[in-house]
């Protein structure tokens, strides 16, 4: 390993904090006024790199509240599962992640219909926060929300709906699409049938159309068993081949071998690994469509963590991806070779998806303009990673290396933060509602290695330029997705 987890960020923080006027270097633009919010994992009680996995500690939210020019304040908060309230010594919040399991909620937050969420995936629900990043519970959408969700849900930009894809190792060989409502009610969901038991961390939108990812990463019972006492070992390895092999089992059965298992395995990783024997596909599904409306396409074995966005150019779908060659293969924490930035167009007429490279530049957690989901898009952003096998392609995020793709030229721009600034991913803020697609800032957070402080980063996404620094007087660790949320929302 070239790296610690402690160079490169990844220890946790072990106090929660609120500082008030934040310093600036710079300007705060006059018309961001919200809060940008992040997520990542955050154990408790530490991170040994040799034997912990980075995707499973609890997660901290961060959060900086910008308004009329100023940086009001910065907070970080835990999610109070019921775990983390155990450990801090406080009564659980109300509700239940799910089926009597409870996964660390670390993955993504955003806000929606009044709500603040912080979501993980795997089969937990969100759990709602309050402005101030406070925990109010476990969230099912007002009882409509039967299982698990999504850390990756896309918001049609029309409609302000949610649309999810998730999915559970208990529910076998499928998956779930629902739709939740401006409102913040689900109003529609659909069983789609997969070929085993994928891991979809995310998928793509078009105005007609759900992309769907079924790759050759798949749930692995003796992952989800390593740990257990060796009586509890084959029988419950024996339960979950069940589950995958598409034999019914009752829901508290289902629930009783998930909290057993999450008492051993909670910190030896996430259950998945690469399945070499498992075919991979693109499925489009009318966004209409009932459960047996999806059409499948074959595509050369990978593995996509994030897409950037998709759309239809005519009778063909286009999708950009960050496309890895492959994950969780031997054990490792991420994946081996590198991880680029691809453009796949889906033709249902010829039955094919051609796979281009855009950018053969190690690179992850893409972004585009959120007012363009689903439809056609010049720009996407993206952070550069390292080459590498193992824990060492995220411990060696190359950090300071932020790009701006643009996909109608082909050209891509690059600002770097400088030697020992360690970037996380970066979203982009419109000036207006109808500024162009580029008129705004690039926003995120930036961990100076040597002083052991982070700035909140604002950059013009025309010209790569820094409008501003926000100065926290913490750190931020290395964590996953956040989002701009405006004060009206």
């Amino acid at each position: 390993m070239t790296a610690t987890a402690t160079e490169r960020g990844y220890t946790p923080v072990r106090t929660e904090h609120t500082i008030v006027d934040l310093s600036v270097t710079g300007t705060v633009p006059e018309y961001l006024d919200g809060r940008y919010v992040r997520i990542g994992p955050n154990p408790i009680d530490g991170f040994d790199p040799e034997t912990d996995h980075l995707f499973t500690g609890d997660g901290m939210v961060h959060g900086v509240r910008l308004r009329d020019g100023r940086a009001e304040w910065y907070r970080n908060r835990w999610v109070r599962t019921a775990s983390v309230s155990r450990a801090l010594g406080e009564r659980p919040r109300a509700g239940r992640a799910h089926a009597g399991m409870e996964f660390a909620v670390n993955t993504n937050v955003l806000g929606h219909a009044g709500r603040t969420l912080a979501l993980v995936e795997g089969g937990t629900r969100p759990y709602e926060l309050t402005d101030e990043l406070e925990t109010v519970g476990a969230c099912d959408f007002d009882g409509t929300l039967p299982g698990g969700y999504t850390a990756h849900p896309h918001r049609d930009p029309d409609t302000g709906e949610l649309h999810a894809v998730s999915y559970f190792f208990g529910w076998g060989n499928r998956v779930q699409y629902s739709v939740l409502t401006a409102s913040g009610r689900i109003r529609r969901i659909v069983d789609v049938e997969v070929g085993g038991s994928p891991m979809m961390h995310d998928f793509a939108l078009t105005d007609r159309h759900v992309i769907l990812f079924d790759l050759p990463v798949t749930f692995d019972p003796r992952l989800a068993t390593r740990g257990m006492p060796r009586w509890l070992a084959r029988p419950g390895r024996s339960l979950l081949s069940r589950m995958v092999g598409r034999t019914p089992i009752p829901e508290p059965v289902v629930a009783r071998a998930a909290w057993l298992g999450s008492r051993y395995t909670s910190r030896l990783g996430v259950p998945y690994s690469w399945n070499p024997d498992y075919p991979a596909r693109v499925g489009v599904l009318p966004r209409d469509a009932g459960s047996g409306g999806v059409r499948w396409f074959e595509i050369a074995p990978c593995f996509v963590f994030h897409q950037l966005n998709a759309y239809e150019d005519g009778d063909v779908i286009v999708v950009d991806v960050i496309r890895h060659p492959k994950m969780f293969a031997g054990g490792a924490v991420a994946g081996e070779g590198v991880a680029v930035l691809e453009r796949w167009r889906i033709d249902p007429a010829s039955g094919t998806v051609a796979q281009d490279v855009v950018d053969d530049r190690p690179q992850e957690f893409p972004r585009a303009d959120e007012r363009l989901v689903g439809r056609r898009h010049r720009y996407g952003y993206s952070v550069g990673a390292d080459t590498g096998a193992g824990r060492e392609l995220l411990l060696d995020v190359d950090p300071d290396v932020l790009f701006k793709h643009d996909l109608a030229t082909g050209a891509t721009d690059v600002h770097r933060f400088g030697p020992g600034r360690a970037a996380g991913e970066f979203v982009f803020v419109p000036a207006s509602d109808d500024a162009d697609e580029d008129e705004g800032v690039l926003m995120g957070y930036v961990h100076d290695l040597a002083t052991g402080r982070s700035d909140l980063a604002l950059i013009d996404a025309q010209t790569l330029e820094t409008v501003g620094l926000v100065h926290l007087t913490v750190r931020v660790p290395s964590g996953f997705h956040g989002n701009w949320i405006p004060a009206a929302s």
